[in-house]
């Protein structure tokens, strides 16, 4: 809370007097480490401690200018507290502090930065009523058990004077309506009023072997009850290990726990076992667990007591003080329910001090503080640090405004032909219409009023309150020549108010006015005109009502006819330019097309040349050249390859063709009957559930069994959908579908497992159609350095053999032999290594190396010779 001009007066002794003392402690200190045996040059220390006084005076002062041209810098007011705690300059430091507290509610850290150094300088009765002030400021700002504690500790060293055990009981009891409730750290409050009391019986009692006194006794008993009372108070609230306090209860009572005790013991552990996973909650979380705070109020307000409520809302205040929303619903909760004026106004003061650009919370404070019948000038000056708080939007401006405004009509006694009220209201209105015109569209180029509702409602209060017409019409000629008269509701507003509280004469003028400037509903308003010349006009007045009205419809028809026009120009414009993208689109991607033709045809010539150079230096036997009379299985196989491929990518295979008379099949199908197609399950399909496996054998046996087998371990099939022609041959692919879509990844990586000798091609199940750009196999372009490939292997080599060969060159990470659909090697595969391999060296048979390929090498590999280079990306092999 700001402290006024006395407060500051008071918290600040004299100053030399301090210095002086501050300098002498400094130079003791000085004197005491020289004593130790400190070997350091004389010299060398006095120019670094100047140097570095130096630097930290030149910052200091960068800092107060910086704050004298901002005040509201939080984190300057912070690095400059530090730094000037630091030299030592108490003048400046106080003044600093002091400054910083007027103008933002101080952390627990500064504050007890500033406590200690204020009781250090303690030295007589009259400062120590300084720091008493202090701390009574410091509680003020949030609710923390440290500063509460540091309070009641202080105090004790002041019960000596008269009357400060009483003061010290004083501060002990609001210290634990404050945060005695707090589950974690207010069992710290209780333990030390306990032990306070403990110490004064030990006062009271008397010396043994004497005979205590009737009034002696009376104290005895006394100080006991009120030890007694407190283990109580204590055991009735949940804390933090309240098993030791009702220990050490027992072992303190000579005559046992009262029985009332254990039953308020038992409630309270009760309540703490409720409350006990909020508090683990919040014991893990980071700063500033505001989720875990939200909840636990919840929690709390379900629950209902209102003290617990309010300890929890401010102990989530301390961690999220920059948070509006929370300062709302706890100001709303204590306006609402408890309804108590020093807590509720005290609330609201800390709110708009921490979240000031608030507007809801000024708004929200003026209403309390009228609420709870403060006077006249409190709710002024709130209202005038409102306008100064700065709002983030001009809207802001024109609500707290209005707030102030509505207040100060309720002061109002309008029975009264003039009060002082009456005149300090209207001098309000006007202030308020200067201050929207000139400050607030100064900074944010708009008045935020755009409708001009506070003139609106001021010539409401003229005309309803006041009687004064004139005043009310002056100033809606002021709304309407702001922009105002283009819009039928303004003038059917301004016409109501005639209606209600002016004359047929000036009714009629405002009407006329408004079928003429209006431009978004003039047919409304031209109804209402002829409405009311049926009411209150002559036969005159209707003529000229209608002939108004009708040159004002007809002008607007022809209006909207050439906005019409205009729009429906614009949008043919527009059509014809979408056409013209899709056109060019469409060239655009026939361009791509041929182009992509053509690079797949010299990329099949290259790998034909590629096939004839190195198929003959293996000594692979080519097949043979078909005949004429096996033209019908061939075109068989590519029609069934062809639908491998449409089901992989979600195409639809061309038709198949007609068979010639005196066709027949291949012997080794002719010798099994045609199996009829399968009926479909009648299951949902559901492809995010299913996997599409293809290149199986078109005479595999039973291959919903084999797959069900197969991919059994993967998950729960819920069905298998194997693909037959129209003659019930199988077509060597189907589908996959799983009751859980997790099985989709593990049956991704059967991928290329042989299935009766041929690799089997396990992919997603995407339908090409909808997800035109998916792409099964994405291919990088790149060198990439730690891949190597080797091409010129024999049919036989194996796995093994190629991994003794290329270990020696480094770490193997991964070799893959490619093969072909059917299942038979190719002659290259891609190895995986940390590092390139170059195998420069040759031995055995073989064609001499290609010096022309800075990448070729040779290396023997059962009188094979082997090409080797660095892996480039080319989809003819880096996708197999």
């Amino acid at each position: 809370m700001a402290a006024t001009g006395n407060e500051e007066q008071t918290l600040l002794p004299d100053i030399e007097k301090e210095a002086e003392g501050m300098e002498r402690e400094m130079e003791s200190a000085e004197e005491e480490e020289e004593g130790m045996g400190v070997e350091h040059s004389e010299e060398e220390d006095e120019e670094d401690t100047s140097e570095d006084e130096r630097e930290n005076e030149a910052e200091i002062q960068r800092l107060e200018e910086q704050l004298s041209i901002n005040v509201f810098d939080y984190n300057c007011h912070v690095d400059l507290i530090k730094l000037l705690r630091q030299e030592g300059k108490l003048h400046r430091l106080r003044k600093a502090r002091q400054k910083m507290s007027e103008l933002f509610p101080l952390t627990e850290e500064i504050w007890l930065d500033w406590l200690k150094d204020e009781i250090r300088l303690t030295e007589d009765e009259s400062d120590r009523e300084k720091v008493y002030e202090l701390f009574e400021r410091a509680v003020k700002d949030y609710v923390c058990p440290e500063i509460w504690l540091e309070y009641v500790q202080y105090s004790i060293g002041g019960m000596g004077a008269q009357g400060g055990i009483e003061r010290v009981r004083s501060i002990f009891e609001r210290a634990l309506t404050a945060v005695g409730l707090h589950m974690t750290k207010g069992a710290t409050i209780w333990e030390a009023y306990r032990e306070f009391e403990i110490v004064i019986l030990s006062t009271v009692q008397p010396p043994p072997g004497s005979v205590p006194s009737q009034e002696q006794q009376e104290l005895l008993k006394a100080q006991l009850e009120r030890i007694h009372t407190l283990f109580r108070r204590q055991l009735a609230v949940p804390l933090m290990d309240m098993e030791g306090t009702y220990a050490e209860y027992s072992d303190w009572a000579d005559d046992g726990v009262p029985e009332m005790v254990p039953c308020q013991y038992r409630r309270a552990l009760q309540q703490l076992e409720k409350c006990k996973p909020f508090e683990e909650a919040l014991l893990v979380s980071e700063t500033p667990k505001l989720a875990e705070y939200q909840a636990y109020i919840d929690f709390e307000m379900k629950e209902g007591d209102p003290a617990r409520v309010q300890i929890i809302f401010e102990r989530a205040l301390v961690e999220n003080c920059l948070v509006p929303d929370l300062w709302i619903k706890y100001t709303t909760y204590l306006d609402r329910q408890l309804k108590i004026k020093d807590l509720v106004l005290s609330a609201y003061e800390r709110a708009v001090r921490n979240c000031p650009w608030t507007m809801g919370l000024w708004k929200s404070y003026l209403l309390a503080l009228e609420r709870h019948e403060a006077d006249h000038q409190t709710v002024t000056d709130v209202f005038e640090k409102a306008l100064n708080a700065g709002f983030i939007q001009a809207t802001d401006y024109v609500e707290i405004w209005q707030s102030y405004l509505d207040y100060l009509r309720r002061r109002v006694d309008f029975s009264k032909e003039w009060s002082r009220e009456l005149d300090e209201l209207r001098a309000a209105f006007a202030r308020s219409l200067d201050y929207l015109k000139q400050d607030v569209e100064e900074r944010f180029s708009e008045s935020g009023d755009l409708s001009c509702t506070i003139m609106q409602i001021w010539a409401r209060i003229e005309a309803l309150h006041c009687k004064n017409m004139q005043k009310a019409r002056e100033l809606w000629d002021s709304i309407m020549t702001k922009g105002n008269a283009k819009h039928a509701n303004m003038w059917l507003e301004y016409y109501n108010l005639e209606r209600s509280y002016g004359d047929a004469s000036h009714c009629r003028k405002a009407l006329h006015r408004a079928v003429q400037c209006t431009s978004d509903y003039p047919e409304h308003v031209c109804d209402v005109l002829l409405s009311f010349e049926r009411v209150e006009g002559s036969l005159e007045d209707w003529d000229a009502a209608v002939q108004k009205t009708e040159t004002k419809i007809n002008r607007v028809i022809e209006q909207r006819a050439r906005v019409a026009e205009k729009e429906a120009l614009q949008a043919r414009q527009e059509e014809e330019k979408a056409e013209h993208r899709r056109k060019a689109k469409a060239d655009k991607k026939g361009q791509k097309k041929s182009q992509k033709a053509n690079r797949m045809g010299d990329k099949r010539k290259a790998e034909d040349e590629y096939e004839e150079e190195w198929g003959e230096d293996a000594g692979m036997e080519l097949p043979s050249k078909r005949l004429r009379g096996e033209e019908d299985f061939g075109s068989t196989a590519t029609e069934e390859l062809m639908e491998t491929e449409s089901g992989l990518f979600g195409r639809r295979a061309p038709p198949r063709k007609t068979e010639p008379p005196g066709f027949r099949k291949n012997q080794q199908g002719s010798s099994e009957a045609p199996r009829q197609p399968q009926d479909v399950s009648k299951e949902p399909r559901k492809d995010e559930n299913s996997v599409f496996v293809s290149n199986l054998a078109f005479n595999l046996d039973d291959p919903d069994g084999k797959l069900r087998t197969l991919f059994q371990g993967c998950g729960t099939v819920q069905q298998v959908r194997p693909v037959f022609s129209m003659k019930g041959v199988f077509r060597g692919y189907c589908y996959v579908q799983f009751e859980d879509r997790l099985a989709v990844p593990e049956a991704l990586k059967l991928d290329r497992q042989e299935v009766d000798g041929r690799p089997m091609y396990v992919s997603p199940c995407v339908d090409k159609n909808k997800n035109p750009d998916f792409k099964v196999f994405k291919y990088k372009t790149a060198m990439e350095k730690h891949k190597i490939f080797i091409s010129g292997l024999p049919y036989t080599c194996t796995k093994e053999t190629l991994e003794d060969l290329c270990k020696q060159h480094g770490t193997v990470k991964a070799i893959r032999l490619v093969t072909n659909r059917s299942g038979k090697p190719k002659q290259y595969i891609p190895s995986y290594r940390p590092a390139l391999v170059s195998l420069s060296h040759e031995c055995g048979g073989g064609s001499p190396p290609n010096s022309g390929d800075p990448f070729s090498s040779r290396s023997p590999l059962e009188c094979h010779p082997l090409r080797v280079g660095i892996g480039l990306s080319t989809r003819g092999w880096s996708h197999l």
